[in-house]
């Protein structure tokens, strides 16, 4: 494996603004066809950019996340059940456990890191 940088923290790269940019514009775009479409982009889009610059989760809680509102979400607009407002709910109940969650791994590198996981440089290292 090759060198890595201990770069932890919050990150944002060129191609992230650019994504934030463009999902704001496409949001915009879509609340003229349709107010769900707009709210679900920037839904969407807003827990990309929380799960990959601020709190920087792994993998396996991203899936967990995009599954569980891919599975809603269809539901919702296909079945109308469980319906749009228990979607959104139950996205962010999942967001804050997963938050909750990965901050409590000794490999957490996200936002506040100093603070909740002060042991990460030396876990790094190791």
């Amino acid at each position: 494996m090759g060198y890595m940088d201990f770069k932890p923290g919050f990150r944002l790269s060129a191609l992230d603004a650019l994504i934030v940019v463009l999902a704001i514009a496409l949001a915009v775009t879509g609340a003229g066809y349709s107010s769900t479409v707009a709210l679900v982009v920037l839904f969407v889009v807003g827990h990309f950019f929380l799960f990959c610059n601020v709190f920087r989760m792994s993998r396996i809680p991203e899936f967990i996340w995009a599954a569980t509102f891919l599975i809603c979400a269809g539901g919702s607009q296909l079945l109308y059940f469980p319906g749009w407002e228990i979607t959104v709910f139950l996205c962010v109940l999942l967001t804050i456990l997963l938050v909750f969650f990965e901050s409590r791994k000794p490999s957490y590198h996200g936002v506040l890191w100093q603070r909740l996981n002060p042991g990460l440089p030396q876990w790094f290292a190791e």
